[in-house]
């Protein structure tokens, strides 16, 4: 049987973040922005969620959505960041920076990593649009990393199972693999099992409808209104709830 799994939940807000403890996440990443893919969350979001989370927050510094090739002055505002995570106390940061070519920017990575000190380090999923997995592994190694965000290079970390294990295997004790992507109750043990994951990573959201009694029709697009435009995604204790379930009957809570 496998020993303990760490589930850690994505969430945008704080509101979130305590759903995902009632949950029983073990630690969240704290994001903003997660229709984007995730950016890095105001101070006062990270504040609020220190003192009222009694788990572990791992703080995205993502500057923007789109591609992880950053500019000189994008550069500078994840520094920042980092910083400013590390004073709101912080218990880890989440980054993700690559070449023009699709490889780790390993210079970048590193300063980055070392500026995060004594905080833990994961490198996110920018890892699964890198060219060459286990080249890339070994450069975020290098760099100094705590742990690797993956679905394996696949849409779902179900679909890259097959990977996320040889990375398992290529990784040791050097560095930890997290699995993400499409995670759920139904499909967490085989995974866990299959790949060999000590860690695994899932947003477990839900749509929120808006409580507002009054939404001016001829102030927003139709199209906005149709699709929903008032209401939002956010995290659902009850499916955080069955991996962490999923888990525990298998041993691995």
């Amino acid at each position: 049987m496998p020993g303990r799994i760490l589930v850690e939940a994505c969430v945008d807000s704080v509101e979130s973040a305590l759903a995902a403890e009632r949950g029983g996440a073990a630690r969240v990443e704290l994001c903003a922005n997660l229709a984007e893919g995730g950016t890095t969350p105001s101070g006062a979001t990270i504040a609020v969620c220190r003192a009222r989370l009694g788990i572990p927050i791992h703080v995205l510094v993502r500057p923007r959505g789109g591609d992880f090739h950053y500019t000189d002055l994008e550069f500078e505002v994840m520094r920042r960041d980092i910083q400013l995570a590390k004073e709101l106390g912080a218990h880890g940061i989440v980054i993700g920076v690559l070449r023009r070519n699709a490889t780790v920017d390993v210079e970048r990575t590193t300063m980055l990593i070392e500026a995060a000190r004594p905080l833990s380090v994961t490198f996110h999923r920018a890892f699964d649009v890198t060219r060459d997995a286990e080249r890339a592994l070994e450069d975020v190694i290098g760099a100094g990393a705590a742990r690797v965000l993956t679905s394996g290079q696949a849409a779902t970390a179900a679909d890259g199972g097959k990977l996320i294990a040889q990375l398992v295997r290529h990784a040791g004790d050097a560095i930890g693999i997290v699995a993400a992507g499409g995670i759920n109750g139904q499909n967490v043990g085989r995974l866990v099992i299959e790949a060999g994951v000590r860690e695994v990573h899932l947003r477990g959201a839900a749509l929120v409808h808006s409580s507002m009694d009054y939404h001016p029709r001829d102030v927003l697009p139709r199209a906005q209104l149709a699709a929903g435009e008032a209401d939002w995604l956010a995290t659902d204790p009850a499916q955080i709830r069955a991996v962490v379930t999923a888990l525990a009957g298998m041993g691995a809570q």
